[in-house]
């Protein structure tokens, strides 16, 4: 009877031993997948960025069909990192809109910044962009993406 009770007690827990090689175990691979982790949270905010931007290039596209006038895109950075919708030309006045601060400028999230390489675009009230124009979204880390705007009118990223 009391050798019954002995054995099941011995089968009841984990050795000390068996508790440390589990968590080593762990913390090896969090120290393999915390600098993955790192490297995808990096990447991920400049595609939102980009995914944010693309859709304010289609707004532009749309707001220039719908008001029969051209529309540019122009990125700023003062005094935050963002972009304007501009009437007629890139030096018309900046649209006042819901989503826009007190001068016309929208915010760019996930603190990535947007620049011209090429352009910047202005949509035609048939949904061209004349002319077309390349934007480059960059995150804080230096990573960056490059959209795309055709004379057509179509927004891509590669």
């Amino acid at each position: 009877m009391v050798s019954q009770r002995i054995r099941r007690l011995e089968r009841g827990g984990w050795s000390l031993l068996e508790l440390l090689v589990v968590v080593a175990v762990i913390g090896i691979m969090a120290a393999i997948a915390i600098p993955f982790f790192a490297t995808y949270w990096r990447s991920a905010a400049v595609r939102a960025g980009a995914q944010e931007m693309r859709t304010a290039l289609q707004q532009a596209k749309q707001l220039a069909i719908t008001r029969r006038q051209n529309i540019c895109v122009q990125p700023v950075a003062v005094p935050f990192p963002g972009y304007q919708l501009r009437q007629n030309t890139c030096a018309g006045a900046a649209l006042v809109m819901p989503g826009t601060e007190g001068t016309g400028t929208f915010r760019l999230q996930n603190t990535v910044a947007v620049g011209l390489l090429a352009g910047p675009p202005v949509f035609t009230p048939l949904g061209s962009a004349a002319p077309g124009g390349q934007l480059q979204v960059t995150g804080p880390s230096g990573n960056f993406l490059t959209i795309t705007v055709s004379a057509a009118g179509r927004v891509t990223t590669p």
